[in-house]
């Protein structure tokens, strides 16, 4: 299917737009006040310091409240707009073209893809809480996500059964090999708040990726009409 880019980024920037601030408000309400009580049980380590160390080694950062929120709101349009616009060379690749219902399909593999599956290994953390080297969990990301891509196009976009297998293969290998993990489990929030955060955060990615391919779909459409 031939879809120019101009068409393809337009239908793209407008699902961010949306997406990005549908995935803000439910952050709002869900995930951002247990980060902010996790942070509260991190001890004050800078409180120790001189006055002028500590104001030559502060990094520069986003204030408390409105500037800190559109911050936040940039980064998730910013970030919805590189998932839409994948998810729109997808499509265009395998020469879909989407509406909305089909397009909430696409969302739905999109949250499997680059959250569900990760998330298996590697649980969404809190402040304070332990974990294992961050280029090791980077590498083991980045492979699930391929893997899992990889393996749930074969299992649809493929007829022979040979390719099949090897996509149920690709899906469950990172998780045979496993995740990294710290060689100790410990976390300085409760459990209760860690609980609360992990079904808050994946509540706002299931919201974030359907409403994405939803609307990715719909724009589509509007567009070719």
């Amino acid at each position: 299917m031939n879809v120019s880019f101009k068409k393809l980024f337009t239908v793209a920037a407008l699902t961010s737009l949306i997406a990005g601030l549908v995935l803000t408000l439910f952050q709002q309400i869900q995930v951002i006040p247990a980060v902010l009580e996790a942070e509260g049980y991190e001890p004050a380590i800078e409180h120790s310091q001189p006055a002028h160390e500590h104001n030559d080694k502060a990094e520069w950062g986003p204030a408390e409240g409105v500037e800190r929120n559109l911050f936040t709101a940039a980064a998730n349009v910013v970030t919805a707009l590189g998932f839409a616009l994948l998810l729109g060379a997808a499509a265009a690749w395998r020469g879909s073209t989407l509406n909305w219902r089909s397009g909430l399909l696409w969302g739905l593999a999109g949250y499997v893809v680059f959250f569900i599956a990760p998330s298996l290994g590697l649980h969404p953390e809190l402040p304070g809480t332990e974990a294992a080297n961050l280029q090791l969990r980077q590498v083991w990301w980045v492979a699930t996500v391929a893997c899992t891509a990889t393996g749930l196009a074969f299992l649809c976009f493929q007829q022979r059964t040979i390719l099949k297998i090897v996509g149920v293969i690709l899906i469950f290998a990172p998780h045979l090999i496993g995740a990294p993990q710290p060689d100790i489990h410990s976390a300085l929030a409760p459990d209760e708040l860690i609980q609360t955060f992990i079904i808050a955060t994946v509540l706002s990615n299931a919201v974030f990726w359907l409403s994405l391919g939803g609307l990715y779909g719909f724009f589509n459409q509007k567009l070719i009409r």
